[in-house]
């Protein structure tokens, strides 16, 4: 059974604006390590179609963007993309899945076929399946920034607080820091 890791750009105040983050070579190079590390992408609708709106003509060569970005574009085009949607059922950008059904088992059916585990990126789908205690690890690019708005992470709250076992800890040259965290069961 693979993981589902929990992965998201935010800020100091917990904000996860996709805007709000330093976009260089060094965070691409993160997550393209991070994407070569899973299986497979989890995304709920909203994240999805941010995605699929640019991404994919990144990867055509349609806009221009430099090695590091372009590398990432590239990588996403071929890696499966599992779609949490209620509203959408067609999702035509290449290697894109509809998981549809009860969440809780879509999620841990996807988790059961994907030895490489999943990644997911997607902030009020994080809420919901670690809700369901589906999450087993959270890789967060903490970024040198404080925006003083939304949204924020876990916005939508748990029940009772995560205890997290600290993996690892890592500056970027950018002032970011790599945080790699694994739930504490037990």
């Amino acid at each position: 059974m693979g993981l589902l890791t929990f992965s998201l750009n935010v800020t100091l105040d917990g904000c996860v604006d996709h805007q709000e983050g330093i976009a260089d070579d060094e965070t691409h190079a993160f997550f393209t390590r991070l994407m070569d590390e899973g299986g497979a992408m989890l995304w709920g609708r909203t994240t999805y179609e941010m995605m699929e709106s640019y991404w994919p003509a990144v990867a055509r060569g349609d806009v221009e963007a430099p090695p590091a970005v372009r590398e990432w574009a590239a990588k996403l085009e071929i890696k499966p993309k599992y779609v949490v949607s209620s509203t959408r059922t067609d999702f035509p950008w290449s290697h894109s899945h509809h998981l549809a059904g009860d969440l809780r088992s879509g999620v841990q059916k996807l988790k059961d076929a994907t030895p490489a585990g999943v990644l997911l990126g997607s902030g009020k789908l994080a809420t919901a399946l670690d809700r369901l205690d589906l999450i087993d690890e959270y890789r967060f690019l903490v970024h040198p920034r404080i925006a003083g708005h939304g949204p924020t992470l876990y916005e939508g709250g748990l029940p009772h607080t995560r205890r997290l076992e600290l993996v690892s800890a890592n500056p970027l040259g950018n002032g970011a820091v790599a945080m790699h965290y694994r739930r504490a069961r037990g």
